[in-house]
């Protein structure tokens, strides 16, 4: 699943056994690693495009938190994920194995939260492109199989979301492994991938306050609820598509 401008290369000269390593912990996703580098040295994050305008999605979601969010949060992720990874490669060259370990959630984090919201950019559409329109696809017939109607997943999500405590993500996933849709929470920013190798992600819903306070106070669920208005389900479609042909 590429992610256009999901990562661009920056020279980072580290030793090549810790590539993996800072690669797989940072990209979190590596299906989403068509955007990674297979040439020697590190990638680095950039901020990818949105592709509409943040005001489009009004009214389930205001311009001016997509604004926020878009500009101020995620761009805190890119940039903390790159700062990891400089100190990453200052602490290798020193040989400072402490220094490696304890950047490792740093890592995580801000390359979780940069693959998260990359997904969740993708996952959203304006009404008048098509956003709120049911899958009519094999992604659709499997949902109604996996789950007995699209009605009965939105619900399911729904209360899952609303129900996980502290910070976190609800996701529609394609699980491989199992050949059937699952939805699953992960707290934080924490990648799909966390809960499972097999995990695809085919939708995520950001339910961090930053995703909707300024306009639904603590009202999460109204958040929730709402945000189905504008779900792209062309590209949900499409990536289940690829993962299942």
């Amino acid at each position: 699943m590429a992610l256009r401008t999901l990562f661009t290369k920056k020279s980072l000269a580290l030793a090549s056994a810790f590539r993996p390593i800072a690669v797989a912990s940072a990209a979190g996703d590596l299906r989403l690693g068509s955007g990674l580098s297979q040439a020697r040295g590190l990638t680095v994050a950039a901020l990818p495009d949105l592709p509409y305008d943040y005001g489009a999605l009004e009214p389930a979601i205001s311009g001016e938190i997509m604004r926020l969010h878009h500009q101020k949060h995620h761009q805190a992720y890119v940039t903390n994920y790159n700062n990891a990874l400089e100190r990453l490669e200052a602490a290798i060259a020193k040989g400072d194995a402490t220094a490696v370990v304890r950047l490792q959630s740093a890592i995580k984090f801000n390359g979780g939260g940069h693959i998260n919201h990359s997904i969740f950019w993708k996952n959203l559409k304006p009404v008048n492109e098509g956003g709120g329109e049911p899958p009519h696809s094999s992604l659709g017939w499997t949902i109604d199989t996996d789950f007995g109607s699209l009605e009965a997943l939105v619900q399911k999500m729904n209360a899952e979301g609303a129900a996980l405590q502290g910070s976190g993500w609800v996701w529609l996933a394609l699980d491989k492994g199992f050949k059937k849709l699952t939805v699953e929470t992960t707290a934080n920013q924490d990648p799909l991938v966390t809960k499972g190798a097999n995990l695809v992600p085919l939708l995520g819903i950001d339910v961090w306050e930053h995703a909707y306070y300024l306009q639904y106070k603590n009202v999460r669920p109204d958040y929730l609820k709402n945000i189905w208005k504008v779900i792209d389900w062309k590209y949900a479609s499409e990536v289940y598509e690829k993962e299942t042909a």
